[in-house]
């Protein structure tokens, strides 16, 4: 087993790249194990954790990517009223979840209690499997 204490800096070229992928949480960790497509076993020592799409570790002709799986998450299209928006933003942050800002979208974790208030609501929503990012460095209660 190799063992990881960081992602390589500046990684060479290399004729192939090989995925270990890992869900959001483990993913979030400084110890850990995983396994890469090719059956690698890699154990992870860190001390900051690593992010979706570092490269970790290479041979003479391969690099070892991590790909972040994608998790159930609910996006929610950022309204236009400002009202609106405020009350959308007083009704997700009672709820502690983390949450994830992108383009014209707030990203959060799929639950159940959430999908009920949107639904009662009638905020707009979309429900799929992506990748989700939450902002760090909040205080949270959630996932």
């Amino acid at each position: 087993m190799q063992i990881i204490h960081g992602a390589l800096q500046n990684p060479p070229p290399c004729d192939s790249t090989i995925i270990l992928k890992v869900d959001r949480l483990r993913l979030a960790k400084r110890r850990w194990r995983g396994f890469a497509e090719d059956g690698t076993e890699f154990g992870f020592d860190l001390d900051q954790p690593l992010m979706d799409g570092a490269f970790f570790f290479c041979t003479a002709s391969c690099l070892y990517q991590l790909a972040q799986l994608p998790e159930p998450v609910i996006d929610i299209p950022c309204p236009a009223n400002p009202s609106t928006a405020a009350h959308l933003g007083w009704l997700l942050g009672n709820l502690h979840f983390p949450l994830q800002l992108l383009e014209g979208t707030l990203r959060i974790c799929d639950d159940p209690a959430v999908r009920q208030m949107l639904v009662r609501d009638g905020i707009a929503h979309t429900l799929k499997d992506a990748i989700f990012q939450p902002i760090k460095g909040g205080h949270s209660h959630g996932a």
